[in-house]
């Protein structure tokens, strides 16, 4: 194993940060409780303020002015990253965000740009409850004008930092909580464990997993961030117990959508299974299924199936937790469904 599978995320994304520091003037960091020595909720900051102390602003508890210090900071030129402690709380900034980050482009007539990077972490899993929990990243995609980033533990996630820091929109960034304590495994030799994988172009890649060298599966599996170790324990599984081979294609990218790595893998396998944390209705996954409907409809020979959080609130109770959010036999079954195996 590598030095590089070897680090855990929250490192890779550290360093991330301390690289972005050190080669640009005009990247600034703003958030609550990110300073040292107590380097934010998670410690993806740690070091920062240390090193860099006029350019890490530590800031009170008002997200919806942290999204307007920061979007002003960007219209003057500077790369504000924006950490947002919880993910939930992005919902405080939902005017900033709909109303005037997302517009001022063209509202002036592209003499201006929003180079806004809001990093936060999404996700459940940890027993925290209804409002520290939730996977929101759906709320963000009929926003247009925005890029809407979901890292995992497979993708180069210090890339994926970089580029959002460097792209002229403004990008949020969103990091699972789980993902953070384990290791970085990045592809080698074209493989992570067994399973083969591709990695598609652009800066915004996503990664395409095979158990059987992308030859003759039965389903093609759609997931992203936080999921993607669901699924990829569900799709060994399957191949194990059942010797059922599944695709399994990881976005990195959720907005705007690049759905060509679908399209290829859907035109081999006939079948789509759409796999998020968050809860069902009107979820990504509904995105998902509907343009894949539209714009491969000839190529799907089985209905769209989707795999989701149960629509409610997420308890703080880690049992009744667990049967909210999707689980690894959740997967398995709809995949045992679409077979014929399982009703």
């Amino acid at each position: 194993m590598s030095a590089t599978t070897q680090r855990r995320c929250v490192q890779v994304l550290n360093e991330a940060l301390h690289e972005l520091f050190a080669t640009r003037e005009d990247v600034v960091l703003l958030g609550e409780d990110v300073l040292d020595p107590y380097g934010g909720a998670f410690k993806v900051t740690q070091g920062l303020s240390d090193a860099y102390p006029d350019r890490v602003l530590t800031t009170p508890i008002s997200e919806a002015s942290l999204f307007g210090v920061a979007a002003g900071m960007a219209l003057r030129g500077r790369r504000p990253i924006l950490e947002i402690m919880f993910g939930d709380f992005i919902a405080l900034g939902m005017d900033q965000i709909v109303n005037g980050i997302a517009k001022f482009r063209e509202m002036y007539d592209d003499q201006v740009t929003v180079p806004l990077v809001v990093r936060t972490p999404m996700g459940g899993r940890r027993g925290y409850g209804p409002t520290h929990s939730q996977s929101l990243e759906k709320l963000l995609l009929g926003v247009p004008n925005v890029c809407v980033v979901a890292a995992s533990e497979c993708h180069d996630l210090g890339a994926l930092l970089v580029h959002a820091v460097e792209d002229e929109r403004p990008v949020f960034f969103i990091e699972n909580k789980l993902m953070y304590g384990r290791p970085s495994r990045r592809p080698e030799d074209g493989h992570i464990g067994e399973l083969a994988v591709r990695e598609a172009g652009g800066e915004y890649p996503a990664l395409t997993f095979s158990g059987n060298a992308f030859d003759d599966a039965s389903a093609t599996v759609v997931t992203y961030g936080g999921m993607l170790p669901v699924v990829l324990d569900a799709v060994t599984e399957l191949i194990l117990e059942h010797e059922i081979f599944c695709e399994v294609v990881a976005l990195s990218q959720l907005l705007p959508l690049d759905l060509d790595p679908v399209l290829e893998s859907v035109a081999r396998t006939g079948a789509l299974v759409t796999a998020e944390e968050g809860t069902l209705t009107a979820g990504v996954g509904a995105e998902i299924a509907a343009r894949v409907s539209e714009l491969a409809w000839s190529d799907l020979r089985r209905p769209v199936r989707r795999v989701a959080a149960r629509d409610g609130i997420i308890p703080s109770a880690r049992t009744l937790e667990d049967a909210m959010l999707p689980r690894v036999e959740d997967v398995i079954d709809v995949v045992l469904a679409l077979e014929g195996v399982r009703s």
